[in-house]
């Protein structure tokens, strides 16, 4: 006899920002969502209507083109009053100093293989920021309350999901193990660092993985947590 569904995850990478458009590496630097990127959202929340999908949990990042993400296709599915929690956890990697570079101009000026290496490895981190960088989290009042190993001056995809995984553990998974819906709506590479762990991804495996911006992918799992199928929703 087949397993019947019991909670369901729905992951959604943010649609479509600025940096972006412009080709540049963004990490945990606040930039808006593209007129583009709106429509992504709200076909999102059509895709997510359509499938009669409803949520008793959402999640988001803390930066804003994940929160707008989120309110956009909410908004579109007249479920603007779900509950929502945001978390640093479900950050983008944070590039170092190679935040906000052109990344085409970045292979010129160090080589194609060695940008390959930061942007593809699975551990090895980019250049870090200086400490007296403004872009370093430790001067942005939404990071104030948390310990400065919490503060990065870069990371790794390694080190990104493993300060993804812990929101996982401890609140998403109990939920759905609980029955319960849940949305998540992030970035590449914590979404990476989610579908990795749920689905037992080798480190090799998860780096030709690509997520794309605004199409919800759905997970649906046992009473056990065992994953029974998963697929992107269609219109």
């Amino acid at each position: 006899m087949n397993a019947k569904p019991h909670g369901t995850l729905v992951i959604l990478r943010h649609g479509e920002s600025q940096w972006n458009l412009d080709n540049r590496f963004t990490g945990w630097v606040d930039v808006d969502l593209t007129s583009k990127g709106i429509e992504e959202a709200k076909a999102a929340g059509v895709l997510l209507k359509k499938n009669k999908l409803e949520f008793q949990s959402t999640y988001t990042s803390l930066l804003q083109r994940a929160i707008k993400t989120h309110f956009f296709a909410l908004e579109t599915m007249e479920r603007l009053w779900y509950p929502v929690t945001r978390s640093w956890r479900l950050n983008e990697r944070h590039y170092g100093s190679l935040q906000g570079l052109n990344k085409e101009e970045t292979a010129k000026k160090y080589g194609d293989a060695q940008v390959k290496i930061w942007r593809r490895s699975y551990d090895t981190p980019p250049p870090a920021l200086t400490s007296d960088s403004p872009m370093n989290p430790k001067h942005d009042p939404r990071y104030a309350h948390l310990e400065a190993a919490a503060h990065p001056l870069y990371e790794s995809l390694k080190t990104t999901i493993d300060r993804t995984i812990p929101i996982w553990n401890e609140e998403i998974a109990p939920k759905i193990k609980s029955g319960e819906n849940v949305l998540v709506v992030a970035h590449g590479n914590s979404l990476r660092g989610l579908v990795k762990h749920i689905k037992g991804m080798s480190a090799e495996d998860v780096l030709e993985l690509n997520i794309p911006t605004g199409k919800p992918w759905i997970f649906e799992f046992d009473a056990q947590m065992k994953l029974l199928k998963d697929q992107y929703l269609e219109g």
